[in-house]
């Protein structure tokens, strides 16, 4: 019997949409946009931008099709998992405040890591994974400076909870000549941590129609410790060889990844403003985590190697003033993957992906605005061949894979 847990992030990127008018954009322009105080999320200093005190409050909802499919080279039993992405809602707010011509503070309550997976319990590939979760919530103070009239600099420390539950079933025949067990048996771990990082920004007006921003996010350490919980052993043989395995109190690191970010606004005319993002993303330093139990060799690995590899982002957006009230948002997006296809795992279905987003801002009256937006990640077709030590395989696709975020917002000026 081989368990592995792993994190749960579909196409290995942090999520850019909360909810919030950029997402819209496809991430164009994140770091050099001040429309509302969602931009200390992505660039610090932007908040330096912005009169008054502002409030924005939004709500995203993400779902999606990954259903897998199995084909000739597939050793095990059981159904096709039928589609694994539950709706997963989401909330955020930010606030800022201008203290004086030069000095700004703002805050931000955000979850813009994580996604969660739950296929049926019989499902072929329950011996790696049936369910997993992993989420992560942050809270962002936030203070930006105007060093001149172009030139803008910001930082806020970051408090990230993070939660994680990953469960598995284990085969009750596992080291028996025959099969006596018509039930599996079933492993879960589940944990919360707390981790703390910075985000770091510049903002710089080149000329009164452009701007350019550079931020910074540090890496965020979240350490799970939990004691795995084993239900319906019946294989007395197993049952000894998990008595036997060190596998209480198991550590789990998990590492968002630090990312810096470059960006580009344009206003080309009084309708129009052109936007751009170049992002890159540490994901291999996410690549040691989890852990793999083999209870046939008796031995337990603290942690799975995953491969993962940096990623690199490209976004192109823009933005039409309809009419003075409305607003019409769009862009296109590229992220590399953060594994190669031969280390796709079905706890990790990850791939490149393509970003297609639009929305529309509206502003109500002088000091109320609303938005909405709507944006397709398409995956594609993703192959999976997981193997165990015993050389059983797991084999099949991912065909035509696509997330689905619809996002809402409002922003209040005082």
């Amino acid at each position: 019997m081989t368990a592995g847990a792993g994190q749960t992030m579909a196409g290995g990127i942090l999520l850019y949409e909360v909810g919030q008018e950029g997402a819209g954009l496809a991430n164009a322009g994140s770091a050099a946009l001040a429309s509302d105080p969602s931009v200390l999320m992505s660039n610090p200093a932007g908040i330096a931008a912005l009169p008054g005190t502002q409030i924005s409050l939004n709500g995203q909802a993400l779902f999606g099709d990954l259903g897998f499919q199995r084909d000739a080279g597939n050793d095990y039993s059981g159904n096709e998992g039928g589609n694994p992405l539950p709706i997963l809602p989401g909330s955020s707010f930010f606030i800022s405040h201008k203290v004086n011509d030069r000095a700004s503070i703002g805050f931000g309550l955000y979850g813009n890591f994580g996604l969660s997976v739950d296929y049926d319990d019989d499902w072929a590939g329950r011996y790696f994974t049936q369910k997993s979760t992993l989420i992560g919530i942050s809270m962002q103070p936030t203070f930006a400076y105007k060093i001149n009239d172009d030139l803008s600099i910001g930082f806020g420390p970051r408090l990230v909870y993070g939660y994680y539950n990953t469960e598995m079933a284990v085969d009750n025949n596992a080291l028996l000549p025959i099969s006596p067990y018509s039930e599996d048996g079933q492993l879960r771990y589940k944990d919360t941590a707390t981790g703390v990082g910075l985000n770091l920004g510049l903002r710089y007006q080149l000329d009164a129609r452009t701007t350019v921003g550079l931020a910074y996010t540090s890496k965020v350490e979240l350490d799970f410790k939990d004691s795995p919980d084993a239900k319906g052993i019946q294989n007395p043989l197993l049952n000894q060889a998990l008595s036997g395995l060190d596998v209480d109190n198991l550590e789990i690191d998990m590492n968002i990844p630090q990312t810096l970010t470059l960006s580009v606004a344009h206003q080309l005319n009084e309708r129009w403003t052109l936007l751009g993002s170049a992002n890159w993303q540490d994901w291999s330093d996410f690549a040691d985590i989890g852990v793999a139990v083999d209870s046939s060799l008796g031995t337990v690995s603290r942690s799975a190697d995953r491969k993962y590899q940096d990623t690199w982002h490209l976004s192109f957006g823009a933005q039409n003033q309809l009419s003075p009230k409305l607003r019409w948002n769009m862009g296109v997006a590229y992220d590399s993957s953060a594994v190669k296809d031969k280390d796709r795992t079905v706890d990790n279905p990850m791939n490149e992906t393509w970003r297609l987003a639009t929305g529309l801002h509206y502003a109500l009256d002088d000091t109320t605005d609303v938005n909405v937006s709507y944006t397709l990640v398409w995956l594609g077709d993703m192959d999976v061949e997981q193997s165990k030590r015993s050389g059983q395989t797991l084999s099949g696709e991912y065909p035509n894979s696509a997330l689905h975020i619809i996002g809402a917002g409002m922003t209040w000026r005082f």
